[in-house]
């Protein structure tokens, strides 16, 4: 049976799992991803902008991400910015292109990604608990009948559960990413 409690519960679930995956995304496996560089602000026109709203941004290969910005003019503000982000990257002025060429990450790199993605998947399990909590605090506030309260609470510890193993499915993945040289 669906109820208004659960409903808010799973879509919060849903927010905090994806929270996490967003955060996951955002961590350097040594493969090239327009991620990496998309959020980064480039003075353009005045204003700041982040590169994806004023560049074309692919991935030739697993080593390397090219900015292709769409007034030409951009080309040198977009490699500055990236030096200015200070993510490790050597950005290189190629005509109107911007290369970001990859180091290879050495073992000790990895394994410090390791335990970021690991600080992030607990944060999103906590997350996850905190909902639970707020949730079960409503359902006990509702005071409905027993019978409902309790289905209502397993549902929910149901959700929690399911969220929490996504989570934890979402880490292995990303940490053979990382430790896959």
């Amino acid at each position: 049976m669906s109820h208004p409690i659960l409903n808010d519960a799973l879509a919060r679930f849903k927010k905090s799992v994806d929270h996490t995956l967003h955060e996951f995304a955002n961590i350097h496996t040594g493969k090239a991803n327009p991620s990496m560089v998309e959020g980064i602000q480039v003075e353009a026109y005045g204003s700041m902008m982040r590169i994806k709203d004023c560049a074309a941004i692919s991935t030739p290969d697993a080593r390397q991400i090219v900015i292709q910005p769409w007034d030409k003019g951009l080309t040198q503000a977009i490699s500055k910015a990236i030096l200015i982000a200070n993510l490790g990257f050597n950005p290189a002025v190629d005509g109107q292109l911007v290369r970001v060429p990859l180091a290879d990450m050495s073992r000790e790199r990895r394994q410090e990604f390791v335990k970021v993605a690991n600080r992030l998947a607990e944060e999103g399990r906590v997350q996850v608990r905190n909902v639970r909590r707020d949730v079960l605090e409503s359902v006990k506030k509702a005071k409905l009948p027993e019978d409902d309260a309790k289905r209502l609470e397993k549902d929910i510890q149901t959700a929690t559960d399911k969220a929490i193993e996504e989570i934890n499915k979402h880490l292995a993945a990303k940490e053979k990413d990382l430790l896959t040289v």
